[in-house]
């Protein structure tokens, strides 16, 4: 898909010299990816501490079934 985005050129100089990357193309692929991976690392982590566990849950005990 050919999209015509107004980027900032500052900004996208400097993704192009940091990602090493040979074309300009390429690294805004690179950066949208690493993105939504961000995200949705931050998505995941925003479920930390909301499980709530069984007061008689005894993972040791687990552990000899094996």
């Amino acid at each position: 898909m050919n999209t015509n985005l107004a980027i900032n050129g500052t900004l996208l100089e400097r993704a192009f010299n940091i990602g090493g990357l040979e074309t300009e193309d390429e690294t805004v692929n690179l950066a949208l990816t690493e993105f939504i991976k961000k995200r949705g690392r931050e998505d995941v982590i925003s479920l930390f501490n909301t499980v709530e566990y069984d007061e008689d849950y005894d993972y040791k005990k687990l552990r000899g079934k094996r």
